[in-house]
């Protein structure tokens, strides 16, 4: 399987992961869910392996311009609903292996990933 890579375009930490893929001759597919979106079961497996805290990005702008009814009373089905309705609240990059993800751009976690540390 080649490895999935999920975020935005724009993003400095999408463009740290992608340049560190390439580096290293990596192949992958690229999936801007700002622009195509995320499928709740997709999103729900995330939450799943990781948790909605880490998976939820509640320090970008979108999330901090929300009212704070909304932030209030998360839990794991609202953070999904409030991920679906604005992509650019997932945490970015998401790295689908095939055999795990892995959630923010760790130059170290992605050596460990692909096996060469």
């Amino acid at each position: 399987m080649t490895p999935t890579l999920y975020g935005i375009k724009a993003c400095d930490t999408m463009k740290k992961a992608r340049a560190w893929l390439d580096q290293h001759d990596r192949a992958y597919v690229f999936h801007d869910y700002k622009a195509v979106g995320i499928d709740r079961a997709t999103l729900a497996g995330w939450v799943a392996e990781h948790g909605w805290e880490t998976v939820l990005n509640r320090n970008g702008t979108t999330f901090r311009a929300l009212p704070d009814a909304a932030k209030a009373g998360l839990d794991a089905d609202k953070a999904i609903a409030l991920m679906l309705a604005q992509p650019s609240m997932i945490k970015r990059p998401v790295l689908d292996t095939g055999d795990r993800t892995l959630v923010g751009f760790r130059p170290e976690g992605y050596a460990a990933a692909f096996g060469m540390e």
